[in-house]
Parts: C-alpha cells; structure tokens; sequence
C-alpha cells in the first residue's frame, strides 16, 4: 500500500465518522511522527507535510552539512559533507540538507502498523465524541428508532446511528416496542465499559415526567412553576409537588391545563399513567395531608426526629389513602420524605386491653417496639398484619406469632360478648377492608368488656385492591385539610 491509497481510505473513513478536517490532520500527522520515531528515535528535525483530499504526503528529513572529521557527525541532525554530497554534489560545509523519505522506506510491517493506527484513532475519538455528547445531557430527553428488542433490554438507534440502549427495568411495564417504533426516553446515565461508552436511557425515571411536563406546559420551562419533587410508580401512578414563584399563576391548574390539555399528553405518553399534582407547601402537616390526596385526613401526629407520620382518618378514607397495592401511601411517604402510618379514627369504640396490661407475659422491650409504632392496646395489635409488623419493628416472626398468641387468649378467656364491638366490625367490612381482614377483627368481637378504650383505632397496614381513586383529569384533585 503506497502513502496515496492509504491516506484516501483513511480520509474516507474519518469523513465517514463525521471527523472534521483539522483533526484529522491531527491524526495523521500524529501517526507519521510515531513511525518516524520508531526508525529515527527522534522526529524533531523532520518535516511532515499531508494533504488528505488528494491523498499526499511528503516526509522530509532535515540535517546541517559538517565535516568529515567532525565530532558532531554522529548527531541526528547533522550529516557529513561526503554523504551530503551524494545528494547534491556541489553541497558544502554549514549548508542544510532537507532529504525526502519515502513511505516505502519504514517497511510493510510499519505501513499497515500505521493503517490500523488511523483507524483505531478514529474510533477511539469517536467513542471519546460519543461519551462527551450524552455526558453533558444526562436527564435530558432523546428521541430515537427501536432497531432491536429483546428480553432485557432494547436497542435504540439516535439519528447519528449511535447506539443506545434501554434495559426492562427502566422501561414502563406496559410498554410494548416494535422495530422501527420511534421512542422517546431520558437519558439516565452513561457507563464506560472496557473503554467503550454505554449510554442507558430511561422511561422509568422521575426525570423523564420532570422532562415531558417541561415540553407541555411553557411555565415550568420559563420557571414561573417549579417542580419541588416527583415519585413514580412507573406506568401506575405518580405525585408531583409544583410550587409558583408567580402568586398569580395557579401551578396545578398551569399543569393540568383547560380540560386536561396539557396533562393529557403526557399520559398517554406515560401509558395512562394516573398523576397527582400537588401545590407545594413548606406547612409540613398540610404538604403530607395534600400528599395523601385524594384521601382527606383528620388528624395527624409528626415524629420529626424519627421520621414518622402517625394519621388519622375516617374508616372510608382507608382505601383512598392506600390505595392500589398500597401505591398511594407509597408515593406519599416518598413524596414527603418521611414513613406515613394511617390509623382509622375509632367511631363505635370497643372494649379493648391495653398493652400496659400484658407485661407479665411481654418482654417490656417488645411492647416498646409495638407502641413505636402506635400500637398501644390488644385490638391494634390484632388489626395488623404479621408481615406488617415485622417490617416496620425489630421483632422476629416468632416473637409477632407469641404476642398474638398471647392476645387472642386473654380476649378468648372472657365469655361475654359485645354487640356494639360485633356490629363494629360488620361496618368496618362494609368500607373497603379486605375479607381477611374482616375475619380477624369478627373474631375478636369474642373479647370481654374491658375498662380501657382507645381513643384510636389503628388502621392494618396490608394492602387493599377495593376503591382505587382515579385522578379527576389526570389527577389534579384538592387533598383535604388536617384537623386542627
């Protein structure tokens, strides 16, 4: 391969990737340089003159005649006058030689040492290009065409054939892409993995709601609104917390838009993903009680040093504040930064036992554990799930299955019955809790009249599927004010 054809291919090839002329010229003088090192030791003296549009190269190798006999003969950039004359016969001492080397002189090896060189450079600053690029637009939205999908992830293709791609657990559970889909994601991070770039996108992640409520609603984007927070449950549900700079722009209905002109798209973008927008407050207990919406709250007790929020609210608003698999009172504790436990306000009160009561029997450091979470009497104990409680205490199973055992008997131990704690129950059932639940709680109506009554009672923790609220165009709904 002579210097001709090798620097058209390799000129091809960079314009091909998009290399603009003056780094390429980079390039291949870089490249030069390295092979005359590698024969010379040295290229200071050497002059590399490359022309890649018609594929020319001219290498030239400059020198000072000297004498003969001269001490400074053997330095790369001197040349004795006997050997300077074999070039040009009238030369003399003192005067400059500059003498051509061909490419043909470094050898074939070295040639195509150097063609790999040009190639792999360019790759390597194509990939250099390539993580600069999305590096600097991190949590911004792409647009891309699906190019192939398979179980863990799919291939997208930017409109610069790069190669991005989109594992399962950042997609939206209902999406279903196709080959040739156009599809838009955020970008979530970028990875460099044995030195090649890996750029993860994202249609999962609360940037990309952030992202798409920017491009539909022109307030955000200006910043008269600002999102203070975001929490998804992708595909399912999803609260935004916005807050105006601007008192005179209403930043919910800004979102929502007339008759849901704004938010509309960006559901159907997020699969029917239900949404809540919620007016951002500094007023902690009015900003957890708009968090629970559209469940209203009566009243609330805030742990701040612990981080736990203890509500109460009226039995029908159990399931609303639950909602779907729990996502509602989920989203909220996430949205709030801090663990919301829901208690159902006690309308029919019951006879009940308090768990003071039971320290013959309980270690006092697991009634401590049960009442760090609100449980404080026998029936509370009773109305939570097993699995709840140990999540949300340091007990063990064992330990949860010994105090229920222990409960049960000392209400299984009085014969009488009460009427109004039955009748109760039955309500309870009828407001949206599960059938398990209601099981549990008919049988503890067999519990004796005690001489403690709760002011509250608490509300089990397990997850209802009855009642799921749909958000009133796409979700912007008014929460209800806290009891004062």
């Amino acid at each position: 391969m002579n210097s001709h054809e090798l620097i058209e291919s390799f000129g091809e090839f960079a314009r091909s990737k998009n290399i603009d002329r003056p780094t390429m010229m980079s390039i291949l003088d870089d490249v030069f340089r390295t092979m005359i090192r590698k024969k010379y030791d040295q290229d200071e003296n050497f002059d590399v003159i490359i022309n890649p549009d018609n594929g020319d190269l001219e290498i030239w190798r400059n020198r000072e005649i000297v004498d003969d006999n001269s001490e400074d003969i053997w330095d790369h950039d001197k040349i004795p006058l006997a050997e300077a004359q074999k070039i040009e016969p009238d030369f003399e001492v003192g005067e400059s030689v500059a003498e051509g080397v061909k490419l043909e002189d470094f050898g074939r090896r070295a040639v195509l040492m150097a063609r790999q060189t040009l190639i792999q450079r360019v790759k390597d600053l194509e990939r250099d290009n390539l993580y600069q690029k999305y590096k600097d637009q991190v949590g911004e939205i792409v647009t891309g065409e699906v190019y192939q999908v398979w179980s863990r992830e799919a291939l997208i293709m930017d409109k610069d054939d790069n190669e991005l791609v989109m594992p399962k657990g950042e997609q939206i559970p209902k999406d279903r892409f196709r080959k040739g889909d156009t599809v838009r994601a955020v970008v979530h991070r970028v990875e460099v993995i044995n030195g090649t770039p890996k750029i993860i996108l994202s249609r999962a992640a609360p940037a990309f709601l952030e992202r798409l409520f920017e491009l539909e609603v022109p307030e955000i984007y200006d910043g008269l609104i600002v999102i203070k927070n975001v929490v998804r449950e992708p595909g399912e549900r999803a609260k935004v917390a916005v807050e105006s700079y601007d008192e005179r722009i209403d930043p919910v209905g800004a979102c929502v838009g007339m008759k849901g002109s704004r938010i509309h798209p960006v559901v159907r973008e997020l699969e029917n993903e239900n949404i809540d927008i919620i007016n951002y407050t500094d007023n902690l207990e009015l900003y957890i009680a708009r968090a629970l919406s559209p469940a209203k709250v009566g009243s609330m007790k805030i742990n701040q040093e612990n981080g736990r929020v203890s509500v109460f609210m009226k039995p029908d608003q159990v399931s609303l504040a639950i909602g779907r698999g729990g996502a509602n009172i989920k989203l909220a504790s996430r949205l709030v930064g801090m663990e919301i436990d829901v208690f159902r306000e006690a309308i029919d009160y019951e006879e009940d036992i308090s768990l003071d009561e039971f320290q013959d029997e309980i270690e006092p450091w697991v009634l401590a554990e049960l009442k760090k979470i609100g449980l404080d009497t026998g029936r509370a104990v009773l109305a939570v799930k097993k699995d709840d409680i140990v999540r949300r205490t340091e007990l063990e199973e064992e330990m949860v299955d010994d105090v229920y055992r222990i409960i049960r008997q000392e209400f299984a131990d009085d014969e009488d019955l009460d009427e109004n704690s039955l009748e109760s129950a039955k309500n309870r059932v009828a407001t949206g809790k599960t059938a398990e639940v209601a099981e549990e709680e008919a049988a503890v109506t067999h519990a004796s009249e005690t001489d403690t009554t709760p002011e509250h009672t608490p509300l089990e923790t397990e997850m209802t599927n009855e009642n799921q609220p749909t958000t009133e165009e796409a979700g912007a709904s008014s929460p209800a004010e806290p009891a004062q």
